[in-house]
C-alpha cells in the first residue's frame, strides 16, 4: 500500500508541474501577443513600406462608423486589418471625427495619415489640394 502512496504522489506532483508550464506557456504566448497588437497599434506600416504605394480612390458614406470604414479599407488593400483600424481609431485624435466623402489615399500612407485626411473639414480639405 505504501507503494502505490508514493506513485499517486509522484503522478500527482508530475501533474501539477505539467499543468503549471501548461499556464505558464498560454500566459507567455498571450502576452506575446498582446505586446504585438499593442505595437501594431501605434507603429503599423503603411502597406507599400518602400515608400512607392499605388493611389486607390475610396468613398465613405454617410453614417459610417471607423469599424465600417475599416472594413473598406481593408477590402481595398490600405491597411492590413479593420480591427486594428477601429482600435487605433479609437485613440487617437480623431476617434468621432471621421467624415464621408470621396477620398484618394495611397498604400504608402499609415492608417493615422489617413484618418487625418478624413477628419478634416471640406474646406481644409481644399486648401491642402491647393497647396
Amino acid at each position: 500500500m505504501k507503494a502505490r502512496e508514493i506513485l499517486a504522489a509522484v503522478f500527482g506532483s508530475i501533474f501539477r508541474v505539467a499543468v503549471a508550464i501548461v499556464i505558464i506557456y498560454a500566459v507567455y504566448k498571450g502576452a506575446l501577443l498582446a505586446y504585438d497588437y499593442g505595437y501594431r497599434v501605434f507603429m503599423e506600416p503603411a502597406m507599400a513600406e518602400n515608400g512607392e504605394g499605388r493611389d486607390v480612390d475610396v468613398q465613405i458614406t454617410m453614417g459610417k462608423g471607423a469599424r465600417e470604414i475599416g472594413k473598406i479599407l481593408e477590402e481595398k488593400g490600405l491597411i492590413r486589418d479593420a480591427d486594428l483600424f477601429y482600435v487605433q481609431n479609437l485613440l487617437s485624435e480623431y476617434n468621432g471625427k471621421l467624415k464621408a466623402g470621396n477620398y484618394t489615399f495611397n498604400t504608402a500612407m499609415t492608417a493615422k495619415e489617413m484618418m487625418k485626411i478624413m477628419a478634416k473639414e471640406p474646406e481644409e480639405e481644399a486648401s491642402a489640394g491647393s497647396e
